[in-house]
């Protein structure tokens, strides 16, 4: 094609893309705002984007209406240049021949997909790359806001972040933006939003062990009321939307889902993609909360049903089992802020569209009245159902919450009871310390009796003391021995009983004050510690 005449301020917005958003020729934000969102652009782009060219992978999706029927034409973007080329982009840095920064008519619709590997992956595009898109389409810098989410990340990034942006332009001053060369009126609107979804990982493993992931992705849309002209920048870990963006405008799909002739049939095409965005973000969440249903029950029911009886069977909880229920109970707050976000963007995006039937600059209205309201009672229902799944995870809240606290108490009658117990046993090992007491005294009064006269016959049956000849064959007695044997057994034998009698009285009046100051202890704590009211 040939050379375009475009806009000095578009052409200078564009040639001036490397500063997007502050290039933009409609500037709904001041100057400041603007910076920071290429400030916090530049931050992200380690993380958020590829840096070699080599590592990029865009694919466009446009529809030209060359013929009747004609297909929408495919196309995979691996470079800068080739995206340059692809837009229609002819300018080059010589400046004897810098060529046209535009030749081609923008296309009655068109769909970018940005990427990436995986959902935890930097999306498949370079800086200059993103801004050269986003510069070319005029897109409205509150996308950056949604993309910034994605890129390489160990943990699911800002799952709480959501939000509904949108800029109309339809009023005839709104014409001073318009770009007729690329067939743009200037007349448009604009939306960026974010939905988020749950799919199952792992459907064909057990209940507990099922893994599942929520995934989130960006749309960004402008209509141009008067040509009609459609354009739709689809931001996601994976190509998901864009296989059902290709199976709904396929040849199997509807006719009203890709018909692009008048601008009538345009805008209801363009209803067609929010409602397929809006189904993709509905679809799993009751399969989710259910699965979060069975998996909590079948973990705390015992709690709940389980035998209370001492000579019963009862499972033994551990504190593990604790965390795996808050763990539960953090899921599914997590299920009821999400979906709350989601409810949150489809009533926006419901109340957009009813809003433009009483804007008196849209010139589509009685055209497509029917399909605006067929489009919010389509919206209603998955709101309805958001609803509906959002009261399920309140309740099941509330159900975790109150098994957690029943859980809780297990683990503490079976402290309780596991404290009873090791009393019981330290009990019994006293008794038979007494035990051993009692016969460690018998056995040592025995001794002390004994023990005198034993020593003083062995030292008697010695060679110190001699009282019959002990070469003699026959017994004899000695009277003298006898006397001089009791006179040293039995005083030593009255001593040591003595000393024993002493001793152990001194031990029983040890025991006794142990024991005293034992009974009085748990007093004297319960006495002295303050009360909690």
């Amino acid at each position: 094609m040939g050379t375009l005449q475009l806009p000095a301020d578009f052409q200078f917005s564009y040639e001036n893309s490397v500063s997007y958003p502050q290039n933009l020729v409609y500037r709904a934000s001041y100057l400041g705002a603007l910076q920071a969102y290429t400030s916090r652009l530049d931050t992200a782009v380690p993380k958020l984007l590829v840096e070699k060219d080599t590592d990029a992978d865009v694919p466009f999706r446009d529809f030209r209406p060359t013929g009747q029927g004609a297909p929408f034409k495919k196309q995979n973007i691996l470079s800068d240049a080739a995206l340059k080329e692809w837009l229609g982009d002819q300018s080059t840095t010589d400046p004897n021949s810098p060529g046209s920064v535009a030749t081609k008519v923008d296309p009655k619709c068109r769909f970018i997909f940005l990427w990436a590997a995986h959902s935890r992956a930097s999306l498949k595009i370079t800086r200059r790359m993103l801004v050269r898109i986003l510069s070319y389409h005029q897109v409205m810098p509150g996308y950056l806001d949604f993309i910034s989410v994605f890129g390489a990340q160990n943990l699911p990034r800002d799952l709480r972040f959501s939000g509904f942006r949108e800029q109309t332009l339809l009023s005839n001053s709104a014409r001073r933006q318009s770009v007729p060369a690329l067939g743009r009126s200037g007349r448009q609107f604009q939306l960026c939003y974010n939905l988020k979804t749950v799919s199952c990982l792992s459907p064909s493993t057990p209940t507990k062990n099922k893994e599942w992931s929520i995934r989130q992705a960006a749309f960004h849309h402008q209509f141009d009321v008067d040509e009609g002209t459609t354009l739709w920048i689809v931001t996601k870990g994976n190509l998901e939307i864009k296989k059902r963006i290709q199976d709904m405008t396929g040849k199997d799909g509807r006719p009203e889902d890709k018909s692009f002739g008048t601008p009538a049939e345009c805008f209801k095409s363009s209803l067609a993609v929010h409602l397929l965005n809006s189904h993709w973000s509905t679809e799993d969440w009751r399969w989710y909360v259910q699965w979060l249903e069975d998996v909590v029950d079948n973990e705390t029911h015992i709690a709940v049903w389980g035998p209370r009886g001492m000579g019963e069977h009862r499972r033994e909880y551990r504190p593990d089992d604790l965390q795996a229920v808050q763990d539960y109970e953090d899921k599914t707050n997590e299920v009821v802020m999400v979906l709350e976000a989601n409810m949150d963007v489809l009533i926006s995006l419901r109340k957009f569209y009813e809003n433009l039937l009483k804007n008196k600059n849209f010139d589509l209205k009685e055209a497509c009245e029917e399909d605006i309201l067929q489009f919010a009672t389509q919206v209603n229902n998955m709101i309805y159902d958001s609803r509906m799944q959002i009261a399920r995870a309140k309740l099941l809240v509330q159900i975790i919450d109150d098994r957690k606290n029943l859980i809780l108490q297990h683990l503490q009658s079976q402290a309780t009871e596991s404290m009873e117990d090791l009393t019981r046993k330290m009990h019994n090992i006293g008794i038979m310390a007494q035990k051993e007491a009692v016969a460690m005294r018998i056995i040592t009064v025995v001794t002390l009796i004994f023990l005198p006269a034993t020593f003083v016959s062995t030292f008697f049956s010695t060679d110190v003391v001699k009282y019959q000849n002990q070469n003699s064959r026959t017994g004899s007695f000695s009277k003298i021995a006898m006397v001089r044997w009791l006179e040293v057994a039995l005083p030593l034998t009255v001593v040591t009983l003595s000393v024993g009698y002493i001793w152990f009285i001194r031990a029983d009046k040890n025991r006794k004050h142990e024991i005293s100051c034992e009974e009085r202890l748990p007093r004297y704590e319960s006495e002295s510690k303050p009360s909690i009211t």
